[in-house]
Protein backbone atom coordinates (compact mmCIF):
# COMPACT_ATOMS: atom_id res chain seq x y z
CA UNK A 1 0.00 0.00 0.00
CA UNK A 2 1.31 3.29 -0.83
CA UNK A 3 1.81 5.52 1.75
CA UNK A 4 0.78 9.18 1.62
CA UNK A 5 0.86 12.81 2.61
CA UNK A 6 -2.81 13.97 3.82
CA UNK A 7 -3.72 17.99 3.81
CA UNK A 8 -5.63 18.83 6.33
CA UNK A 9 -7.71 21.70 7.29
CA UNK A 10 -10.15 24.05 9.16
CA UNK A 11 -12.35 26.37 7.55
CA UNK A 12 -14.94 28.87 8.21
CA UNK A 13 -15.53 30.98 4.91
CA UNK A 14 -13.76 28.91 2.58
CA UNK A 15 -10.20 30.34 2.47
CA UNK A 16 -7.94 27.87 3.93
CA UNK A 17 -9.67 25.29 2.04
CA UNK A 18 -8.45 27.00 -1.12
CA UNK A 19 -5.05 27.38 0.30
CA UNK A 20 -5.37 23.41 0.78
CA UNK A 21 -6.47 22.62 -2.37
CA UNK A 22 -3.49 24.61 -3.69
CA UNK A 23 -0.84 23.33 -1.53
CA UNK A 24 -2.12 19.12 -2.50
CA UNK A 25 -2.57 20.33 -5.96
CA UNK A 26 1.38 21.40 -5.95
CA UNK A 27 2.31 18.25 -4.00
CA UNK A 28 0.54 16.18 -6.37
CA UNK A 29 2.36 17.66 -9.39
CA UNK A 30 5.88 17.46 -7.63
CA UNK A 31 5.04 13.52 -7.56
CA UNK A 32 3.35 12.86 -4.15
CA UNK A 33 0.47 10.83 -3.28
CA UNK A 34 -1.69 13.02 -1.28
CA UNK A 35 -5.24 13.46 0.39
CA UNK A 36 -7.26 15.99 1.61
CA UNK A 37 -9.67 16.51 4.19
CA UNK A 38 -11.23 18.66 6.91
CA UNK A 39 -9.93 17.78 10.21
CA UNK A 40 -13.72 16.96 11.37
CA UNK A 41 -13.48 13.74 8.61
CA UNK A 42 -10.12 12.27 9.74
CA UNK A 43 -10.94 9.33 11.23
CA UNK A 44 -7.43 7.51 10.97
CA UNK A 45 -3.71 8.38 9.96
CA UNK A 46 -3.00 4.53 9.12
CA UNK A 47 -0.69 4.71 6.11
CA UNK A 48 -0.43 8.52 6.53
CA UNK A 49 3.31 9.21 5.96
CA UNK A 50 3.42 13.27 6.60
CA UNK A 51 0.88 15.74 7.31
CA UNK A 52 0.45 19.03 6.20
CA UNK A 53 -1.88 21.28 8.61
CA UNK A 54 -3.73 24.62 8.10
CA UNK A 55 -6.26 26.65 9.53
CA UNK A 56 -6.94 30.10 10.39
CA UNK A 57 -6.19 32.22 13.60
CA UNK A 58 -8.79 34.08 14.82
CA UNK A 59 -9.06 36.76 17.34
CA UNK A 60 -5.46 35.70 18.04
CA UNK A 61 -6.62 31.68 18.28
CA UNK A 62 -6.12 28.99 16.26
CA UNK A 63 -8.81 27.08 15.29
CA UNK A 64 -10.24 24.46 17.85
CA UNK A 65 -10.91 21.87 15.01
CA UNK A 66 -6.51 22.17 14.62
CA UNK A 67 -5.86 21.46 18.39
CA UNK A 68 -8.11 19.30 18.68
CA UNK A 69 -6.28 17.30 15.67
CA UNK A 70 -3.46 17.70 17.20
CA UNK A 71 -4.79 15.92 20.85
CA UNK A 72 -6.32 13.26 19.22
CA UNK A 73 -3.31 12.35 16.91
CA UNK A 74 -0.74 13.00 19.06
CA UNK A 75 0.79 9.59 19.54
CA UNK A 76 0.70 9.25 15.32
CA UNK A 77 2.13 13.06 14.52
CA UNK A 78 5.07 12.48 16.77
CA UNK A 79 6.20 9.65 14.28
CA UNK A 80 5.63 11.60 10.75
CA UNK A 81 6.51 14.92 9.39
CA UNK A 82 4.42 17.55 10.02
CA UNK A 83 4.05 20.83 8.28
CA UNK A 84 1.91 23.87 9.16
CA UNK A 85 0.24 27.22 7.81
CA UNK A 86 -2.00 29.28 9.38
CA UNK A 87 -4.15 32.19 7.82
CA UNK A 88 -3.96 35.37 9.61
CA UNK A 89 -3.05 38.85 8.44
CA UNK A 90 -5.54 40.96 6.92
CA UNK A 91 -2.93 43.49 5.73
CA UNK A 92 0.28 43.22 3.88
CA UNK A 93 2.13 44.42 6.91
CA UNK A 94 5.34 43.57 8.36
CA UNK A 95 4.21 43.93 12.40
CA UNK A 96 1.08 42.44 11.50
CA UNK A 97 2.80 38.76 9.82
CA UNK A 98 4.95 38.87 13.35
CA UNK A 99 1.99 39.57 15.22
CA UNK A 100 0.35 36.43 13.41
CA UNK A 101 3.50 34.40 13.57
CA UNK A 102 3.95 35.23 17.43
CA UNK A 103 0.10 34.06 18.31
CA UNK A 104 0.59 31.02 15.94
CA UNK A 105 3.67 30.08 18.21
CA UNK A 106 1.93 30.95 21.45
CA UNK A 107 -0.80 28.55 20.53
CA UNK A 108 1.81 25.69 19.28
CA UNK A 109 3.89 26.10 22.51
CA UNK A 110 1.14 24.28 24.13
CA UNK A 111 1.84 21.56 22.08
CA UNK A 112 5.42 20.88 22.78
CA UNK A 113 5.84 17.20 21.46
CA UNK A 114 5.49 18.60 17.99
CA UNK A 115 8.08 19.62 16.09
CA UNK A 116 6.92 20.64 12.78
CA UNK A 117 9.26 20.44 9.91
CA UNK A 118 8.25 23.91 8.68
CA UNK A 119 5.48 26.51 9.22
CA UNK A 120 4.62 29.28 7.38
CA UNK A 121 1.93 31.84 7.93
CA UNK A 122 -0.45 33.17 4.85
CA UNK A 123 -2.32 35.82 4.03
CA UNK A 124 -6.23 36.59 4.56
CA UNK A 125 -9.49 37.23 2.93
CA UNK A 126 -11.97 39.04 3.96
CA UNK A 127 -15.41 39.17 2.80
CA UNK A 128 -18.06 40.88 4.90
CA UNK A 129 -20.60 39.96 2.51
CA UNK A 130 -20.11 36.09 4.06
CA UNK A 131 -20.03 36.79 7.55
CA UNK A 132 -21.89 34.92 9.71
CA UNK A 133 -23.77 34.78 13.08
CA UNK A 134 -22.23 36.33 15.63
CA UNK A 135 -20.01 38.88 13.31
CA UNK A 136 -22.79 40.10 11.26
CA UNK A 137 -24.24 41.94 14.39
CA UNK A 138 -21.36 43.99 14.45
CA UNK A 139 -21.20 47.10 12.63
CA UNK A 140 -17.92 47.99 12.51
CA UNK A 141 -16.99 44.10 10.69
CA UNK A 142 -19.45 45.13 7.83
CA UNK A 143 -17.89 48.27 7.02
CA UNK A 144 -13.97 46.94 6.54
CA UNK A 145 -13.90 46.52 2.35
CA UNK A 146 -13.15 43.45 0.84
CA UNK A 147 -9.78 41.88 0.99
CA UNK A 148 -7.31 38.92 -0.32
CA UNK A 149 -3.75 39.30 0.74
CA UNK A 150 -3.30 35.46 -0.07
CA UNK A 151 -0.35 34.86 -2.36
CA UNK A 152 -0.76 32.24 -4.27
CA UNK A 153 3.25 32.09 -5.34
CA UNK A 154 4.75 32.30 -2.04
CA UNK A 155 1.84 29.52 -0.89
CA UNK A 156 3.05 27.26 -4.42
CA UNK A 157 6.83 28.18 -3.59
CA UNK A 158 6.75 26.69 0.16
CA UNK A 159 4.25 23.74 -0.94
CA UNK A 160 7.62 23.00 -3.40
CA UNK A 161 10.11 23.39 -0.47
CA UNK A 162 7.87 20.37 1.72
CA UNK A 163 8.35 18.25 -1.15
CA UNK A 164 11.83 16.90 -0.02
CA UNK A 165 11.11 17.80 3.79
CA UNK A 166 8.06 15.34 3.79
CA UNK A 167 8.62 13.09 0.97
CA UNK A 168 8.65 9.60 2.15
CA UNK A 169 11.32 8.44 -0.05
CA UNK A 170 13.91 10.81 1.44
CA UNK A 171 13.23 10.82 5.12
Amino acid sequence: MTASVLVVYATRYGSTKEVAEKITATLWENGLAVEIQPFKDVKTLNNVSAVVMGAPLQMFRWHKDAIGFLTRFRKELCEIPVAIFALGPFHDEESEWQEVRKELDKELANFPWLTPVSVSIVGAKYDPASLGFPFSMIPALKQIPALDIRNWDAVKSWAKELVDKINPGTN
